[in-house]
């Protein structure tokens, strides 16, 4: 959420930005909100002073005897007004809450301008492999080494789904217990939190309400399926004082992610690229405001040094202003190279959403000088498996059928070097 300080102070700089993410929420229409809800605190003040003064004759009246019913009347009047004007500005303040919470963060200066067309690959690791033989695509070769079952899976949920079995699911369970004691080995502490949060926790990270028609919903007492392990780490900070001693906070977690995936009908029905349920390994820092872009590097090379262990080429982009998500300032996207499909496929956002997040939990920490302040707050895949399994079905398949186990997962998989 913004600070409606930046609004009041810079309208433009806050029109400029969010119509970079091609939002069109009314600035001006929320200032003028505001300019009111000021004039009635000045009312309200101004009728206070007024029953105090009143208030004091009625004293001094009863003091000497006289008749201070005139006196009590209007004092009556007064409080009635005051009355009136506190709920009038209630209500301001809860349409102007209700405006803010749909304006987007703000991106970042160092952001391309432009849609999805304009991201800027900034580097590129690996080596994409020749292969002299056809690589099948991962449902494929997952099917005939009966390690993916989509079929099954399509029968217990519907469309959208993905089962794995024998070694595709120790595959899975390997991926996850390497990537943590990766990232717990660098000092992020683990954490298992709740996949199932309240919408004021949806509402911290960002994810209510702007997207709602992409999250599950409970019926009976509007609970929700988390997105990412985002949504419960970060919000282990909501309503919470933090020691400035703390700071940074490196968290990271493993969790099921449920998504609708409303916006994308159509795509990808094919294999476990995009699915509705899948697993993820997500890390979350909490930082000083001053640091969070020196932060944002050091989680993205934290993501790519999953992939670098397992060798699979890929690369990494800036997202442009357009492409980035509701909360974040900035963004870089992990796309790993899947030879099977012969396309790149994201499987890491590596995010700084400065104190955007923050103010939305009222997370706060007090600085050297005992200042209140926000910090800021980022996350990053590390990483998504819906679209890391498929990559080494598919990089590390041979001419035979067979899939070699990358060389850091083999003591994950029990010593075994090759699913055939």
């Amino acid at each position: 959420m913004l600070d409606i300080r930046l609004l009041r102070e810079h309208p433009e700089q806050v029109k400029a930005g969010i119509a970079k993410k091609k939002d069109t929420t009314d600035i001006d229409k929320i200032l003028q909100l505001d300019n009111d809800r000021r004039e009635v605190i000045r009312e309200v003040e101004k009728l206070k002073g007024e029953r105090n003064t009143v208030s004091a004759q009625v004293a001094q009246k009863k003091k000497a005897g006289e008749d201070a019913e005139a006196e009590i009347k209007s004092m009556k009047a007064v409080g009635e007004n005051i009355a009136s004007l506190d709920q009038k500005q209630r209500d301001i303040e809860q349409e102007i809450h209700n405006l803010m919470i749909w304006i987007p963060n703000i991106p970042h200066e160092s952001v391309p301008v432009g849609g999805e067309e304009n991201n800027e690959i900034i580097r590129e690791w690996g080596e994409i492999r020749k292969a002299d033989f056809k690589v099948l695509p991962h449902w494929e070769v997952g099917e005939k080494l009966g390690i993916l079952d989509i079929a099954a899976a399509t029968k217990l949920s519907g469309s959208g789904f993905y089962l794995l079995k024998g070694l595709g699911a120790r595959l899975q369970r390997a991926l996850v217990a390497y990537m943590l004691d990766m990232h717990t080995r660098e000092g992020f502490l683990e954490i298992a939190a709740p996949f199932i949060v309240t919408a004021d926790t949806m509402f911290g990270t960002g994810q209510l309400p702007k997207l709602s028609e992409d999250m599950y919903k409970t019926t009976e007492d509007e609970m929700y399926l988390i997105p990412t392990a985002e949504v419960s780490i970060t919000n282990c900070y909501k309503q919470h004082m933090i020691d400035q001693k703390e700071l940074p906070i490196l968290m990271v977690g493993h969790s099921p992610c449920f998504r609708r995936e409303a916006g994308a009908a159509g795509k990808d029905t094919r294999g476990m690229v995009r699915v509705h349920q899948f697993e993820k390994v997500e890390m979350v820092k909490i930082v000083e405001p001053e640091k969070s872009y020196e932060e944002l590097e050091s989680l993205t090379a934290q993501a790519e040094k999953i992939l670098q262990g397992l060798k699979i080429p890929y690369r990494v982009s800036t997202l442009a202003t357009g492409d980035l998500s509701f909360a974040a300032a900035k963004c870089y996207d992990l796309e790993l190279w899947a030879e099977g499909v012969e396309r790149w496929l994201e499987i890491s956002s590596c995010s700084n959403f400065e104190d955007f997040q923050a103010r939305r939990m009222n997370c706060r920490y007090k600085d050297s000088d005992k200042k209140t302040r926000f910090p800021h707050t980022l996350n990053g895949s590390g990483l998504a498996l819906a679209r890391l399994i498929p990559a080494i079905l598919e990089n590390y398949q041979n001419a035979d059928g067979s899939v070699t186990i990358p060389e850091v997962l083999v003591p994950y998989m029990g010593g075994i070097e090759k699913i055939g």
